[in-house]
C-alpha cells in the first residue's frame, strides 16, 4: 500500500517550475543606473540581405536615436526605445548619376514618405548569459507595428572617465532577423525555390555606445 501513499505525497508537493535553476548574476561595471541616450558618433544601425544568392548586401542609416533606462543590478528591468528616420538610408552606392538611396526609400521598399519614422519601444528583457540578453520589443516599420527580438551582448562600461565629456559610458552589440514582408514590404522577393531577388530576411546588426553626462564619479579601474 506504499506506492498510492507516494503517489499521493508526491501529487499534493509543490513542483518547481521548469525553468527553475541558478539565477544569472549580471555582469559587473562601473556604471552607475540612470538615463541614458545614444552617442551617435560611436552608434551604427545596419541591415543585410541576400542579393540573388551571391552576397548579403549591406546598408545603414545615418539618422536615429535612442534612449536607455539602465539598471547594472536589474538588467530586466531596463527600457530602451529607438527611433530611425528611414528617409536616412544610405546604400553607398557608387554610381552619383542614380540616387539608390532614394529607391531603398521610396514606395517600393521603406515609403518614407508615407512611414516617416521607425520605432522600436522594448517590452521585456530576458537575461541569457551574465553579459548578454534576449531584448523583446515592438518594432513599428511601413506602418506595421509587430513584435521582434534581438540578441544583445553588453560590452562594459564605466561610471566615468577624466578624458571623456560624455560621462558615464555603456556599450552594446546586438543581432536580430526580421521578414520585411511581415511589414508589407514584398518588392523583391524571390519565388518559392530561387534565388532572383532581394531575401525576404533581413538581417539587423547594431552598435551603440549610450552615455549620462549627468552621472557623478569617474573610472577607478584598468
Amino acid at each position: 500500500m506504499r506506492a498510492p501513499l507516494l503517489a499521493l505525497t508526491l501529487a499534493l508537493m509543490p513542483l518547481a517550475p521548469a525553468w527553475a535553476g541558478p539565477q544569472i548574476e549580471p555582469a559587473p561595471t562601473l556604471a552607475p543606473a540612470g538615463d541614458y541616450h545614444l552617442d551617435p558618433a560611436h552608434a551604427r544601425l545596419m541591415f543585410r540581405v541576400n542579393h540573388l544568392g551571391f552576397s548579403n548586401y549591406t546598408a545603414f542609416f545615418r539618422d536615429f536615436d535612442a534612449q536607455l533606462t539602465f539598471d547594472p543590478v536589474d538588467p530586466q528591468a531596463m527600457v530602451l526605445q529607438a527611433s530611425v528616420d528611414p528617409a536616412s538610408v544610405e546604400t553607398l552606392f557608387p554610381d552619383p548619376g542614380f540616387d539608390f538611396n532614394a529607391v531603398i526609400a521610396g514606395p517600393q521598399f521603406l515609403d518614407a514618405a508615407q512611414f516617416p519614422e521607425m520605432r522600436f519601444d522594448s517590452t521585456k528583457i530576458t537575461l541569457t548569459a551574465p553579459d548578454r540578453a534576449a531584448l523583446s520589443g515592438l518594432l513599428t516599420l511601413h506602418g506595421v507595428t509587430r513584435p521582434v527580438t534581438l540578441r544583445v551582448t553588453f560590452n562594459g562600461g564605466y561610471g566615468g572617465h577624466p578624458m571623456d565629456p560624455g560621462g558615464a559610458r555603456v556599450g552594446f552589440s546586438a543581432t536580430g532577423t526580421l521578414f520585411r514582408s511581415d511589414f508589407g514590404i514584398g518588392f523583391g522577393i524571390p519565388e518559392p525555390g530561387s534565388s532572383l531577388g532581394v531575401s525576404d530576411a533581413v538581417e539587423i546588426v547594431i552598435e551603440a555606445e549610450f552615455i549620462n553626462p549627468a552621472a557623478s564619479g569617474v573610472q577607478v579601474g584598468p
